[in-house]
């Protein structure tokens, strides 16, 4: 019998395996298999087995053991991750080692013991608040939610509601006010009061079109609402129909940081446990969500771009929240769109999808527009909360101090003054984006990228040096390395530098600063952003981090402080980025019953972008820009393939790309000429950082009418690249419809 495996490494179709266990059954396909390759052993998944070898088996190697008793994925879900191998061009072993847990992968069982569950003892049952320590505040906090489900907490649940509370856990054990035992890892069982609401009109009808379906019928729709229109109702309210069915539903997130309010906010409306899968999670929480899910004991999947592969048991719906979000594009080793498949997911499985955002990516807007998409509208804000307004400051000839203008200081004295929070948004993180010597204009480059290191303090007195490319750090130089000087000056301003300025104007506010160096510690992001949501601080500085589904009610001044960089990018999806930014970021503003104000700071108020956005809004700029982008000949009108390449030596990559060009070069002359004709391609080129993390990097951009035109030209010259000698000097990738082109 000979059983095809898919294994980790470049290997474009299964390989092959005899299998010769007299003790064991034959291994069924879905199933994992421990199989000798080389000097190591793999874990391996069973795709096909063939009962009679049509060649001679005496050379192949044998399984060594068969792992699981039932097959892991059923036949769709094979043929889903079969389909997405052959679509992104990427080795099918490495296309099931991302569908798999890192347990799985490993090889540990699939039965699970679940997580380690901490509950009161019998002791700790008459704990009571008063015999704490009155400044223990994690004690405290600790004693309330283990006071309120007797079943115990797991750290998964304890991580998304407090911060820091392992130290207060250590404590109650030791005192013997605590117990642990493992859990079957259900999630947390009390939902709370489930919140009233009442759809409008608009959200109404957009329910009604999916609950309306048909069952086991596919349908796309695209749901475009104005920030703050209610979408997550619109979500739930679909959801319900679903469970009422008793089917199950997968929701995709843009972010980590939105999870735990999500979570929070689906159980208690929903009344169910919800499962989520993200990267934040450890793999023994990640492995238990994936289970539950798989045995159908939780119906509903909250996660991030890799939930798009998770195993369900009845699936019914997929959702997928502000789609156009550049994080569902994952951008190392297998360089998958979650968003494309979900969509191709839900075609499959024939269920219906939804996309929501407030400013749909154009390649969306243009399935709505040709009808592949049915385009549901969310025209009104939620409640009695109004859309705000937008203006442009004219900062050319003003004075600005750390990057903020005299009329943006006024307007935040007068919303603080009113009782309103203040959101900057800076997207730049760290105190200062360069540090240049003052005599001879030295400044502090990485000595691995083309590009310069940012000066950050972090409470130290001399500061460090950082490259966000590639996360080489150094101390900052106390005299210039080219002429000795002691004088630096420290050019732009980053959120570290800016939250240290507004604290010096208003000192007696709350300033609260949110990116990546904030939120780097495990809970801190929804410890942040429940600080910003209460109310606790006055004024929130941030990254794009802050643009994202996050809702601040009383946050009434949004100020956008340097926007100009994104007007002129060399990426062709740079305007669609800068408008879909500005206008997420705008939706931070008015979102309770104070009316909302956004002040965008530029030195071009009269660019037609800008203009177009203020005055019309987003329907507009996208009608403007798929005009453009038609008669360009560029997505979604035309269809893309990157190919990449990167060396040490700064001529291998761009030899490898020349050779690779010249092969689809020959294979397209094979061609009829109407199909060879439309098909362009560009390069090779350099990158426009050709030099990151030591090694020179180039690509190759393919172009055509039809997808099927570039996926049978690359097909043909695929298994090219794996015979070429070039190949072992570069690493390379292939990237389908690509959404950056650094």
């Amino acid at each position: 019998m000979i059983v095809k495996v898919a294994v980790p490494g470049p290997f474009l179709t299964p390989l092959d395996y005899r299998f010769d266990l007299a003790e064991s059954p034959a291994p069924q396909v879905g199933v994992r298999v421990r199989v000798p390759f080389r000097n190591k052993e793999l874990i391996g998944l069973v795709m096909a087995v063939q009962a009679t070898p049509d060649y001679d088996v005496a050379k192949l190697k044998s399984i060594m053991a068969v792992l699981d008793a039932e097959p892991i994925f059923d036949a769709d879900h094979l043929a889903f991750l079969a389909w997405a191998a052959s679509y992104y061009h990427e080795p099918i072993g490495e296309v099931v080692q991302a569908a798999l847990p890192k347990k799985l992968r490993a090889g540990d069982p699939l039965e699970i013991e679940g997580e380690e569950v901490w509950r009161l003892s019998q002791a700790g049952q008459s704990l009571q608040s008063a015999d704490l320590p009155k400044n223990a505040k994690q004690q405290h906090a600790l004693l309330a939610f283990l006071q309120t489900e007797q079943a115990g907490w797991s750290a998964a649940q304890l991580n998304a509601r407090l911060t820091s509370w392992r130290a207060a856990m250590k404590k109650f054990m030791a005192e013997g006010w605590v117990t642990s035992h493992r859990g079957l890892c259900l999630p947390k069982s009390d939902f709370g009061v489930k919140p009233s609401h009442i759809l409008n009109a608009e959200q109404q009808s957009a329910v009604q079109a999916v609950a309306d379906l048909p069952p086991d019928q596919f349908k796309a729709f695209l749901l475009q609402g104005v920030t703050g229109s209610g979408k997550t109702e619109v979500y739930l309210g679909m959801i319900e129909a679903v469970l009422a069915r008793g089917q199950q539903a997968l929701v995709l997130v843009p972010e980590i940081g939105l999870t735990p309010q999500m979570v929070a906010r689906f159980s208690a409306a929903l009344q169910q446990p919800v499962a989520t899968l993200h990267s934040g999670l450890n793999d023994s929480e990640r492995l238990c969500a994936w289970h539950l899910i798989r045995t159908g004991q939780v119906k509903v999947l909250l996660g991030t771009r890799s939930a798009v592969f998770a195993p369900f048991a009845d699936l019914g719906l997929c959702i997928i929240d502000e789609e156009h979000d550049l994080s569902f594009k994952q951008q190392e080793g297998f360089r998958y769109s979650a968003r494309d498949l979900l969509v191709r997911r839900a075609f499959a499985e024939q269920v219906p999808v939804v996309l929501g955002s407030a400013t749909p990516s154009l390649e969306t807007l243009h399935n709505a527009q040709t009808g592949r998409f049915e385009h549901l509208r969310l025209t009104q804000r939620a409640a009695k909360a109004k859309l705000p307004s937008i203006k442009l400051l004219d900062i050319r000839g003003e004075r600005i101090q750390e990057g903020v203008s005299r009329p943006l200081q006024v307007a935040m004295q007068r919303h603080l003054d009113a009782g309103g929070q203040v959101l900057l948004f800076l997207n730049r993180r760290g105190f200062a984006p360069v540090l240049m010597c003052h005599e001879c204009g030295w400044q502090a480059s990485c000595p691995s990228c083309d590009a310069n290191m940012t000066l950050h303090y972090s409470g130290q007195h001399h500061g460090h040096l950082r490259c966000h490319h590639c996360g080489y750090q150094a101390a900052a130089p106390q005299t210039c390395p080219s002429c000795q000087s002691t004088e630096f000056v420290q050019v732009g301003q980053g959120t570290e530098r800016l939250t240290e300025t507004i604290q010096s104007w208003f000192p007696d506010k709350t300033v609260l600063r949110i990116d990546r160096d904030t939120t780097r510690l495990k809970g801190s992001m929804a410890e942040l952003t429940e600080q910003a949501r209460s109310g606790a601080a006055d004024i929130l500085i941030g990254t794009q981090m802050l643009a994202k589904g996050h809702h601040f009610p009383k946050v009434t001044l949004v100020g956008l402080l340097d926007i100009d960089q994104g007007l002129f990018g060399a990426d062709f999806r740079a305007a669609e980025r800068m408008a879909q930014l500005i206008l997420q970021v705008a939706g931070r503003a008015g979102r309770g019953e104070a009316a909302g104000e956004v002040l965008i700071q530029t030195h071009h108020p009269d660019h037609p972008l800008l203009l177009t956005l203020i005055r019309d809004g987003y329907d507009a700029f996208a009608a403007k820009a798929l005009q453009e982008r038609q008669i360009a000949k560029l997505p979604p009108f035309r269809f893309q393939l990157m190919l990449r390449a990167e060396a040490t030596h700064p001529q291998a990559g761009m030899a490898f790309l020349h050779a690779l060009k010249q092969s689809l070069q020959e294979t397209l002359a094979q061609w009829p000429a109407e199909e060879a004709k439309p098909v362009e391609i560009w390069g090779p080129v350099s990158a426009p950082m050709e030099r990151r993390q030591g090694r020179y990097r180039y690509q190759l951009l393919l172009q055509a009418p039809k997808r099927a035109q570039l996926q049978s030209l690359f097909a043909q010259v695929e298994p090219l690249i794996y015979q070429s000698p070039l190949t072992r000097k570069v690493r390379w990738s292939v990237d389908v419809d690509p959404q950056e082109m650094n």
